[in-house]
């Protein structure tokens, strides 16, 4: 494998993202990233690696699963969880790079998702470790929410294409920034507002590919924190178990449509129960009783 040369990962460093090259990064081919990516995204130095992460996000489109999720996104959460192997310059490249293709991408392609995804790396690096400033969250929680309220394309996996999966991917951007100590409640509610968006949203299919598991653990990360009171929970839990356009639930059996939102609701709510039950924590198995309402509202 040819190490990328030094002048050019200088200047990876410095052209913003989005006029990267396409993908295979310049300087790699597809040869070269399937024998990086045997070797567990290992054994290269600090500047092809941090040029490398800069160009691999130009990946996260491709239509090919094997190096869109398979290469890419494992190359770049495999370096985002180990430590130093992603100097603060690169994350934060990637952090303002990240949200700019969630904004511009929301149709129905990978990319918008697959940036979630990674989004959700660069956010977990924050959490552990403080690095971003107030400002740099509180744009992440706006795009983060932003995002998964506008997702439209509610596309798992198929095959031969994998997965594109944004209410899920979405999630765990949410869950992410839910388990940050440095968000506040006002942040919190913002994150709990825009996972209630697509528990059961008007036009999704059943939900069959873990979106709802996905959905309910930022809103247990964020209950955890104990900002929010039982009033506000209850609230929280009427938009989710709200019928609404229809004017009942009983209308939801003369349409495969309302069939879908009905499943979507109840699965939701049966995780979310399932999770507050199981947690051993007593602030969070006092929220049980009120999911049980919504339960019955959503017969």
């Amino acid at each position: 494998m040819r190490p990328i040369p030094a002048a050019l990962a200088s200047l990876a460093l410095l052209v913003p993202l989005a006029t990267a090259a396409a993908c295979p990064p310049q300087g790699w081919d597809r040869g070269e990233l399937d024998a990086l990516k045997g070797a567990g995204f290992a054994g290269l130095a600090e500047a092809p690696r941090e040029a490398l992460a800069l160009g691999l996000v130009d990946c996260l489109g491709d239509p090919d699963p094997t190096l869109r999720d398979g290469i890419a996104y494992e190359a770049l959460a495999t370096w985002l969880r180990a430590g130093p192997s992603l100097s603060p310059a690169t994350r934060e490249a990637l952090l303002e790079t990240l949200q700019a293709r969630l904004a511009a991408t929301p149709g129905a392609g990978f990319e918008a998702p697959f940036a979630a995804l990674v989004l959700s790396e660069v956010a977990r690096t924050d959490r552990v470790a403080a690095w971003m400033t107030p400002a740099q969250r509180q744009s992440v929680v706006d795009a983060a929410a932003a995002y998964v309220e506008g997702i439209r394309d509610y596309r798992g996996f198929i095959d031969g294409e994998g997965w594109r999966h944004g209410v899920a991917h979405g999630a765990d951007l949410l869950m992410q920034l839910a388990l940050n100590p440095a968000l506040d409640k006002v942040q919190l509610s913002r994150l709990l507002a825009a996972a209630a968006a697509q528990v059961a949203p008007v036009g999704a299919p059943p939900y069959v590919h873990g979106e709802s598991e996905r959905l309910v653990r930022p809103v247990l990360f964020a209950l955890q924190r104990g900002l929010h009171d039982e009033a506000e929970w209850r609230a929280w839990l009427a938009r989710v178990s709200a019928p609404a356009p229809m004017a009942d639930w009983s209308e939801a059996y003369r349409s495969e449509a309302g069939l879908a939102r009905r499943h979507n609701a109840r699965v939701f709510l049966l995780v979310l129960y399932a999770g507050l039950d199981a947690s051993g924590n007593e602030a969070l198995q006092a929220r049980v009783p009120a999911v049980v309402e919504a339960l019955r509202a959503v017969p």
